[in-house]
């Protein structure tokens, strides 16, 4: 299945997270946090979202990060994606 946002809609899929402290604790699933950090999948048209127009600054490929309760998440072919607004990304990882 092929996930298309529409409008000002990025979908993102979340970079992999360290599973082990500096000092080398393993943690838990259950313990670990949400990353912030996620990889442009797929980005929406742009144009004109509740009577503005927006035009799209991220492209598929790049790395950015994201408030830690931002989007939507969505399942699709057993891989975890989220759902945000262009305005919900913080910045862009370079």
């Amino acid at each position: 299945m092929k996930i298309k946002p529409l409008a000002d809609r990025v979908v993102l899929r979340p970079c992999e997270v360290e599973e082990t402290t500096k000092s080398g604790i393993v943690l838990a699933s259950s313990a670990q946090e949400k990353p912030q950090v996620a990889e442009v999948v797929a980005v929406g048209p742009g144009g004109n979202v509740d009577g503005k127009e927006v035009t799209m600054l991220v492209k598929a490929g790049d790395k950015v990060i994201t408030g830690k309760y931002s989007g939507t998440e969505v399942k699709a072919d057993n891989v975890e994606y989220t759902i945000v607004r262009q305005s919900e990304i913080l910045a862009i990882v370079e």
